[in-house]
């Protein structure tokens, strides 16, 4: 079943497919009235609609069934340092079928180039992508935080765990699986192409932000990024498997 976007303001009756997605919709996959298809929001609802009429630009639907997913129990936010990179589409539609709960684009010292205030269309897009692809039910929030890495450490408090992608003078603790796939919310921070400067880890290390290592290998800031939500997602996914195992184990003991 196709699957579509609708923003969650418009997750209403009378429900309506507009632009792009209305256009793609009628135009490439030329679908009629009659023809179902599967809706999401972005905020844990979903729906398989319908197709009651179709115009040129917009279509009219009426809801089959209708769902809502409760909030993940855990949530990871990956805080990337800016730069100008054609792979930074690539990474957010991948965090959004790792189901990261944020993406946070923070302005580094070495920054390529200044960090927009404003969240852009396009980066939406592409997480909107991701999410139909994966059937994620959840969009990641995605701000920027042009403040620097001051404005980074002043969030760490609001974290349970929070680490720091860096190799530093001398080895770092490896990411090791006991601090991943925990209840509560978890913070990576990962540098610019650049990297890190020293003031940044001073401040970022000073508001308990612990260093981190990945490794031998120097990897590029968006392998870093993903191998980080790839592997909370998989101790995630594990430790949900092993509770269902249990469950069934109680049911049938």
């Amino acid at each position: 079943m196709r699957t579509f976007f609708l923003p969650p303001e418009q997750w209403q009756a009378p429900y309506l497919l507009e632009g792009q997605e209305a256009r793609h919709l009628v135009k490439v996959l030329r679908a009629r009235a009659g023809d179902s298809l599967r809706l999401l929001d972005g905020r844990g609802r979903e729906g398989v609609f319908r197709i009651t009429a179709t115009e040129k630009h917009r279509v009219l639907l009426e809801p089959v069934q209708l769902s809502e997913h409760a909030p993940p129990s855990s949530s990871t936010v990956l805080a990337l340092g800016w730069g100008k990179s054609v792979r930074r589409g690539w990474l957010l539609e991948k965090a959004v079928e790792l189901e990261a709960g944020g993406i946070w684009l923070w302005q580094a010292d070495r920054s390529q180039s200044r960090v927009p205030e404003d969240v852009k269309d396009s980066w939406e897009s592409q997480m909107i992508a991701g999410a139909k692809q994966s059937l994620n039910p959840w969009l990641p929030e995605l701000k920027t935080l042009p403040g620097g890495a001051e404005e980074l450490a002043a969030h760490a408090a609001d974290f349970d765990r929070a680490f720091l992608l860096w190799e530093g003078q001398s080895p770092s603790a490896l990411l090791a699986p006991p601090s991943l796939g925990q209840q509560g919310r978890t913070l990576f921070v990962v540098g610019p192409e650049g990297g890190f400067s020293e003031n940044e880890v001073a401040t970022l290390t000073a508001a308990g932000i612990t260093p981190v290592s990945l490794g031998r290998r120097i990897l590029r800031w968006e392998t870093a990024a993903l191998l980080c939500l790839g592997l909370d997602w998989w101790h995630r996914e594990l430790h949900t498997a092993m509770q269902s195992a249990e469950q069934r184990c109680g049911e049938t003991a």
